[in-house]
């Protein structure tokens, strides 16, 4: 009897992972109001641990707006539940806990060292049930939020090669999807840290990665980052001649680009062209970041 409830409470997990919702095309993370309306209706129809990751989605809305103290009422109103939950709910769960107390749009005020503390437990325990129960992407999710806690640019570093990792090792589909992302964060703290050549070959295997897809803006971006190397590199023609034309393919976007005007300026100040980087640090200052 032991043995098959094992086997039986492990097919339960199972068939609860298999049947989780697909949450990612109600997901619009520039609009997380809109995203919230369309999760709270299909929560109108969701049980068991649908209804709960619905929840921690919803959850994440807020503090995409940074509400989060609005974010932590709907988690801690589903804590009791979320122990006998499948391993992908329990996941999503400590994964936006950690998000609550450290983010990319927490404001300095509010990463004080109590809350990096607990945005780490639970960052470490999303990745731990991830990594247990194999949701490559969702430990992905994990590491990559670590270097929010941990923000000196070596450890950034480390995370992100923990990251690549899994990303390299894994045959999922979902975990593949992160790559370029890891690789542009790789890049970055490279470049923080003065390591301009290493930095330039993960932005260009990210470029490489990019053009695979359809996303124009992230191609620009994965580009941009590109440009701003070469400029560090001190290769100012090679940085321009990107730069320009990423500001041609915003315009014909109808999406001008604040940093890419940051960036021209700076390019052509370093030339000695002081009216043409007069001209765009003046776009820069009229476009929204």
């Amino acid at each position: 009897m032991r043995y098959g409830f094992l086997i039986f409470t492990t097919y339960l997990t199972l068939a609860s992972a298999a049947m989780a919702i697909e949450i990612d095309p109600l997901w619009d993370f520039g609009k997380p109001d809109v995203s919230e309306q369309r999760f709270r209706a299909a929560l109108a129809s969701a049980t068991g641990d649908d209804a709960l990751i619905l929840q921690t989605q919803i959850a994440r809305t807020y503090g995409l707006r940074k509400d989060f103290t609005k974010a932590l009422d709907i988690l801690k109103a589903i804590e009791q539940q979320v122990p006998a939950a499948g391993a992908e709910a329990r996941t999503r769960y400590a994964l936006e806990m950690g998000r609550s107390y450290a983010s990319a749009t927490h404001p300095p005020e509010l990463q004080t060292e109590e809350f990096k503390k607990l945005a780490r437990a639970s960052y470490q325990s999303a990745l731990a049930i991830a990594k247990s129960a194999q949701l490559d992407d969702l430990a992905i999710d994990a590491i990559h939020m670590l270097a929010f806690v941990d923000t000196a640019p070596v450890d950034q570093l480390k995370w992100g090669r923990e990251a690549l990792t899994v990303v390299e090792a894994s045959s999922q589909p979902e975990a593949k999807k992160w790559e370029a992302s890891i690789r542009n964060n790789i890049g970055y703290a490279l470049h923080q840290l003065g390591q301009f050549d290493e930095a330039l070959m993960q932005f260009n295997q990210a470029v490489a990665i990019r053009e695979r897809g359809t996303n124009a803006e992230s191609i620009r971006v994965a580009y941009w980052m590109v440009a701003w190397t070469l400029r560090a590199m001190g290769r100012m023609d090679e940085a321009l001649k990107i730069q320009l034309r990423l500001e041609r393919e915003c315009e014909e976007a109808k999406m001008p680009d604040r940093y890419v005007f940051e960036e021209l300026e700076l390019l052509y100040r370093a030339r000695g062209d002081e009216a043409l980087a007069q001209h765009y640090a003046e776009l820069a200052k009229a476009t929204p970041s």
